[in-house]
């Protein structure tokens, strides 16, 4: 879990971390987000002389962020977790809000990361699987049942690689971190060796290497095609561990991308700017959104945010 009390201009006062402790059961871990905001929410009021006025948290999985509950959550257990009010009643009535934790990551990259500035935007991190955030004029897109951005569930290899999902040929199967690890790993015989092992291989020359970074980039080229196409963002923002890899990522995905378009506006093609503290920030803007407040340079006392680990489904 990570946490932070945020300030009204997007920064971080007070960041912290602990264990889920997913192995102690769905119940325990509710119970531990509750403990952790409320010591938070005491810490702030130490420090700042006054409680935090909202809250906001980010969790994986399928949100009801109308009604405020965790739906469903592969990793953590959980089904119909009413956290909103639950972390509301523990704060002492303060507003709470609760968003998907790649949407409200690309709320944050969008408000005051490497979307700044842009209308429209679409956040894409590249993990464990791969999801995506719509961003339009500083809010983000949830759909009308909770599922937008799932760019990591459009099929690009038809008939390919079974996906978890009950598709063949999905995004994520192909591009995705731990799916390019799979196939280095195979391609290098090294069961260990990862997405990382594979980028630096690349920088080396390594063919196989090579390969197996091209076919993941043409991959993720068709699918975020596909995406500019219905969505026309100014901005393109590129997450999560294979951006890591930096150029060595981006120079071949903009020459892919740009060989693809015909008549479609090519959009800015940039890493993401906040890394790991994108879901803290999101949260905190969305607690600060409650209170009718967006992000500018204030001393105001912060928001506490809570967040469980990044897991994308």
């Amino acid at each position: 879990m990570k946490a932070a009390l945020a300030g009204p201009g997007g920064e971080l006062l007070h960041q912290a971390r602990r264990a889920t402790g997913r192995d102690r059961g769905p119940e325990a871990v509710v119970a531990d987000i509750l403990d952790f905001a409320a010591e938070l929410r005491a810490l702030g009021a130490e420090r700042f002389g006054e409680p935090a006025r909202a809250a906001g948290v980010a969790v994986p999985g399928i949100i009801d962020e109308e009604h405020g509950v965790a739906v469903y959550a592969a990793n953590l257990g959980w089904r119909d977790v009413p956290l909103r009010a639950l972390l509301g009643d523990r704060l002492g009535g303060i507003p709470v809000a609760l968003g998907h934790d790649v949407r409200t990551g690309g709320l944050a990259e969008g408000r005051i990361g490497a979307g700044r500035g842009a209308d429209r935007f679409l956040f894409v991190p590249l993990g464990t699987g791969i999801a995506g955030a719509i961003g339009i004029d500083g809010r983000v897109e949830s759909g009308a049942h909770g599922f937008a951005g799932e760019i990591g569930h459009v099929v690009v290899r038809p008939g390919g690689t079974p996906c978890p999902c009950g598709q063949r040929g999905c995004l994520e199967r192909f591009a995705s971190a731990s799916a390019v690890s799979q196939a280095w790993a195979a391609a290098c015989g090294d069961p260990d060796a990862d997405a990382a092992d594979c980028a630096k291989a690349v920088e080396s020359g390594d063919a196989r290497a090579l390969a197996v970074w091209r076919d993941a980039v043409d991959a993720l080229a068709d699918g975020l095609v596909t995406a500019l196409t219905l969505l026309d963002p100014r901005v393109l923002i590129i997450g999560g561990g294979l951006a890591e890899a930096g150029e060595t990522l981006f120079t071949p995905l903009r020459d892919a991308v740009r060989r693809r378009v015909t008549f479609q506006r090519l959009p800015d093609i940039v890493p993401a700017a906040l890394g790991d503290t994108a879901g803290c920030l999101g949260a905190g803007l969305m607690a600060w959104d409650l209170l009718g407040t967006r992000p500018h340079p204030s001393t105001d006392p912060a928001p506490t945010t809570a967040t469980p680990p990044e897991v994308t489904t």
